[in-house]
């Protein structure tokens, strides 16, 4: 018996009514129950496509006209936002993406954790959605006339898009990626070539205590040493009297990871101060940072709130970094202990505390999962656990030593709707109970979401 065909074929034109999103923010339609996904397409909208890919189960468009238009839909602010592969969503409203963003936590909690009781909150969105990020790292090529130009690479390409403005980005980095870009120009520095694996500038990193106004500028190149190195120092030092700190990073790998490991400062200090709440931090070239600090207040409030200290408690941080949260959880509760993997971060984390007059906070180089079994064999109870793991969620280890734990509390922060459903699911097998999750959009125009959820012990796991 022949298996049924797809009911379309790659370069078919066909007309197409759009009634869902993607977790990505692409349109979806349906031909005889057959799914296609086309960027740029709202739901309730009718559209031309031109079908682009077919797969046995779904299949891809691209959107050609729109004959029925959303009241969502709004104009791009950007010029470059079809090209540039950094932003997904300035074709819709912010309501929209916050709605969208929204049901992404919710599916994730239904299909994969199987928690459709969890309260999910509506987002908490930002009341300006552009200008928030206070870090770039923007790879620099060479025009066709020999100029350099710097920009984000095309969707799915290391082609670089020549931008003179990014408008999700902190206007101080802009100003200062173009300043840099124009300096090094004139000079005559080339630009990396990364087929031939040769030139010499390969990215230009501005990050911005928003804050402060403290500015630090990191100049990554292939070669040892930076062409013209103090004429470039002058000039924008001249240009921007506000910089604190220039940086020479080098990496001569055949890579991309942006950052090499030999770190110079070439002028200035170490670091740059910036401040959450009351908390100021060390900023260096590599160190992890929250790169929208208006929403990672809102953020940490939110953990703040779900970890309930009234002083007396132990608290342990995994993944705690540069100590960003820790030191939050330090003004309420009596300790708090961060695990990190990363030893710099580590060694930023204890400047922090020190920067901060916090004492009642211990930073530790190593693996969550190592740790919490080996404390937890030296007596020790934390009343807390706070976890924000990368993308691929918490070790299994890990789970499984704060489940033999039995704290009162974990609060999960998460970057990942996903991985954060799958370890919610082992949690609540292990004892634990899901209060509820707060999603927070800390990366307005695109598909990205932050959640922070609030998970207790139950009653009958803790007296087991």
């Amino acid at each position: 018996m022949s298996k049924p065909q797809p009911p379309v074929q790659k370069n078919q034109t066909i007309e197409v009514t759009f009634e869902d999103l993607t977790h990505e923010g692409n349109g979806v339609g349906k031909v005889d129950g057959y799914p296609l996904f086309v960027p740029y397409a709202l739901p309730g909208e009718t559209g031309q496509v031109k079908v682009i890919k077919v797969k046995k189960n779904f299949g891809f468009g691209k959107l050609l006209d729109v004959e029925e238009e959303s009241q969502e839909r709004v104009e791009p602010p950007c010029n470059v936002y079809v090209q540039c592969g950094g932003c997904q969503l300035q074709h819709m409203s912010y309501s929209l993406q916050l709605d969208m963003k929204q049901k992404q936590v919710k599916d994730a909690m239904h299909k994969i954790g199987h928690l459709s009781d969890v309260p999910v909150h509506p987002v908490i969105g930002m009341d300006d959605p552009w200008r928030y990020r206070n870090k770039i790292q923007i790879p620099v090529g060479e025009k066709d006339d020999g100029g350099l130009k710097a920009g984000f690479y095309r969707k799915r390409s290391h082609e670089i898009i020549d931008m003179d403005t990014c408008i999700i980005q902190d206007e101080h980095n802009d100003r200062m990626v173009e300043a840099v870009r124009r300096i090094a120009e004139q000079y005559g520095i080339e630009a990396y070539k990364e087929e031939h694996h040769s030139g010499v500038l390969r990215h230009i990193m501005v990050r911005t205590g928003q804050h402060t106004g403290d500015i630090m500028v990191v100049l990554v190149t292939k070669t040892k040493k930076l062409p013209h190195q103090d004429a470039i120092v002058n000039e924008i030092r001249e240009t921007f009297p506000n910089v604190k700190s220039i940086v020479h990073n080098v990496n001569s790998k055949k890579t991309n990871v942006i950052l090499g490991e030999q770190t110079n400062v070439i002028w200035g200090d170490k670091y740059i101060v910036d401040q959450i709440g009351d908390i100021k931090f060390n900023i260096s070239p590599k160190s992890f940072y929250q790169v929208n600090p208006t929403q990672t207040k809102r953020l940490y409030d939110q953990a703040l709130e779900y970890a309930d200290l009234k002083g007396h408690e132990t608290v342990v941080d995994a993944y705690c970094g540069i100590g960003t949260i820790s030191l939050f959880l330090a003004q309420k509760a009596k300790r708090v202990l961060g695990v990190e993997v990363v030893a710099p971060a580590v060694d930023d984390a204890k400047k922090n505390a020190k920067l901060n007059d916090i004492e009642n906070a211990e930073f530790y180089v190593g693996e969550a999962e190592s740790l919490l079994p080996w404390w937890q064999a030296q007596g020790l109870q934390p009343d807390v656990i706070v976890v924000d793991p990368p993308r691929k969620g918490c070790d299994e280890s890990l789970l499984k030593a704060m489940i033999e734990m039995k704290p009162e509390k974990i609060v999960y922060v998460s970057c990942n709707p996903s991985t954060l459903a799958r370890d919610l699911r082992i949690l609540e097998d292990g004892g634990f109970e899901t209060q509820e999750v707060q999603p927070v959009d800390m990366f307005p125009q695109t598909g990205h979401i932050e959640c922070v959820s609030q998970i207790v012990l139950k009653e009958e796991a803790g007296s087991q």
